[in-house]
């Protein structure tokens, strides 16, 4: 090999190109992640938000009621000489309605599931939304003399 042939190498220059382009693309991902992550929290607190209405509303629907059953799936409660039913219903939602099904108000969407116990005057509701998450209200009626 002679002193004078040329080696095709990597440039000083090429390489901090090559460094700067490395070091850029970094934190593009690094910004993104970043906005994903706040995204992802945002989305949880506003189910946790969600979640904490819909107790606060099942709450003031159910104080003063009469605990009449639990049946098919269904709450049925008697509020100022009128039947109320709370339920999921086909479209995915828990609802309240009259106990013959007239008339509805959508209380909590996004449901997969939702399944109301009763043991003597405590009624469970244990629901699964769609993303998985699993929540349960406990009530506890207070006794028909």
């Amino acid at each position: 090999m002679s002193l004078n042939s040329k080696v095709r190498a990597f440039t000083l220059l090429e390489c901090l190109v090559a460094l700067l382009v490395i070091a850029g693309s970094v934190q593009v991902y690094q910004g993104l992640t970043t906005v994903l992550v706040s995204n992802v929290k945002q989305v949880r607190q506003q189910e946790n938000q969600d979640w904490l209405l819909f107790v606060q509303q099942m709450e003031a629907e159910l104080e003063g009621c009469q605990l009449i059953k639990v049946e098919g799936n269904k709450l049925y409660v008697k509020q100022d000489n009128q039947d109320l039913a709370f339920g999921i219903s086909n479209a995915s939602d828990f609802r309240k309605t009259n106990a013959d099904g007239r008339g509805y108000q959508p209380m909590l969407f996004g449901l997969k599931s939702s399944t109301i116990s009763q043991k003597n005057q405590i009624v469970t509701i244990e629901v699964i939304l769609k993303n998985g998450l699993q929540r349960s209200f406990v009530y506890a009626f207070e006794k028909t003399s």
